[in-house]
């Protein structure tokens, strides 16, 4: 069993999924509509709806659990992607998937309120599931995505913070929502308790690790797969665990520490880019990454049903692997 297998499984849901997304984000307004248009047109790994795809057949006892957890799916990626156009604010980024983002194009003010479109379209998807525990998991969740947004602003450029305050940041801006993605899927599926716990730490466990292995991306990965500059994160202040591990290592800590500045030049981030690539810096991510996954793969053996954990191990394999 490979990735391109599991996403065959899955892929008429998938489709399922792409269509609510193109409909739920449309509007009568021209910008809105061409703004979220152009962010769905950017297309997007999805991965956050097929996690929820695959822990909602734990069970299966709902006869309409199929559109249920297709339209938790949707609402799961609308708010991701609303978060997706207001990081690209914050980090003032021109590209996103190798296309022009939606700031770019239409402006900082309206990118906001795209965002804010789309965390509305969520919530009124959200409302059609029937669920009270899933509205208010996802309520707190949302809650719990700004305030990782509001500590990544907070540290911007701040070589003080410690190991633990990135790794806090991470789960809440990327990890959560994996975590939600599964543990509600396997939720909309009426699966047990044990199940959920079980699928919600997987997802944080892979969470925390594809956020990680995105971070060592930003140094090794080309523009052209990756689809966003390397050295990006640097360039915005965004201080990732390369950086910090690297920033402590004698004789390049002192220099790395002077390059990273509000109006760097790109000869400044190339040099960063370099002096971290010098460090273990990347091994040191790497390794954290797979600690991550081992865990991810531990706690599914707990999940009662074979043929989910199987594919959840598939996408495990993914995360480690990805060059994008």
């Amino acid at each position: 069993m490979d990735f391109h297998s599991v996403y065959q499984r899955y892929r008429a849901q998938l489709e399922q999924v792409e269509y609510i997304l193109h409909d739920r984000a449309a509007s009568q307004q021209t910008v809105l509509a061409e703004a979220s248009q152009q962010l769905l047109d950017a297309g997007g790994k999805r991965l956050r709806p097929l996690f929820a795809l695959i822990c909602g057949t734990t069970q299966q006892l709902h006869e309409d659990s199929d559109d249920r957890v297709s339209k938790l799916a949707a609402a799961l990626e609308l708010t991701h992607m609303a978060t997706l156009v207001h990081d690209d604010v914050i980090d003032q980024a021109a590209l996103r998937r190798g296309r022009p983002t939606v700031r770019s194009e239409y402006g900082n003010l309206a990118a906001m309120y795209t965002g804010d479109f789309l965390f509305a379209r969520a919530i009124q998807l959200l409302a059609e599931v029937d669920n009270p525990e899933v509205h208010r998991e996802m309520s707190l969740g949302m809650v719990r995505l700004c305030q990782g947004e509001i500590e990544q602003i907070r540290d911007f450029y701040n070589w003080d913070q410690s190991i633990k305050t990135y790794l806090r940041r991470i789960e809440r801006k990327t990890a959560l929502l994996i975590a939600l993605s599964c543990a509600l899927g396997a939720r909309m599926s009426a699966a047990s308790e044990q199940d959920i716990s079980a699928l919600r730490l997987f997802g944080h466990y892979t969470g925390m690790a594809f956020q990680i292995v995105d971070d060592i991306l930003d140094f090794v990965g080309s523009q052209e797969v990756v689809g966003k500059p390397v050295g990006g994160d640097l360039r915005q202040g965004n201080l990732t665990l390369p950086a910090l591990v690297a920033a402590q290592t004698p004789n390049v800590g002192r220099r790395l520490r002077g390059l990273i500045h509000e109006g760097m030049n790109q000869d400044d981030v190339l040099e960063a880019v370099s002096l971290v690539l010098d460090t273990q810096g990347l091994h040191v991510a790497r390794s954290l990454a797979q600690r991550y996954l081992d865990k991810a793969l531990t706690v599914l053996t707990r999940v009662s049903d074979e043929r989910v954990q199987k594919e959840l191990s598939v996408l495990t394999q993914f995360v480690a692997e990805r060059s994008f």
